[in-house]
């Protein structure tokens, strides 16, 4: 992957993860992390990876971000200058919930 992918990917996780944490009405004790982003080789796709902890409020919270997805898209269209700018897609990110579950089954064995 190239340096100035990994430099969109980084301004882009930053910049969502801002405008969630400033912008978005969620409801207390609920904490959204922007774990990972991965754009595409043309900068045209953006998949925007997201954990929720506690993870029994994850579908909650991500019905908020679809709805609000065309104001993120616009707050981030906003904060870069670049072009293309990438069009941005939510993904569920396991990595933590599945850590967790081989974390248990080490203290089984």
């Amino acid at each position: 992957m190239s340096s100035r992918i990994l430099k969109v990917n980084e301004l882009i996780r930053n910049s969502i993860a801002e405008i969630i944490n400033r912008e978005m009405d969620l409801s207390s004790g609920v904490f959204v992390t922007v774990t990972k982003v991965d754009t595409s080789a043309d900068l045209r796709y953006a998949r925007v990876f997201v954990s929720v902890y506690p993870e029994k409020k994850f579908g909650n919270v991500l019905k908020i971000i679809q709805r609000k997805i065309y104001f993120i898209q616009g707050e981030l269209n906003k904060k870069l200058s670049m072009k293309p700018l990438p069009r941005i897609e939510f993904v569920t990110d396991k990595t933590e919930v599945e850590a967790e579950k081989i974390e248990k089954l080490f203290k089984e064995i």
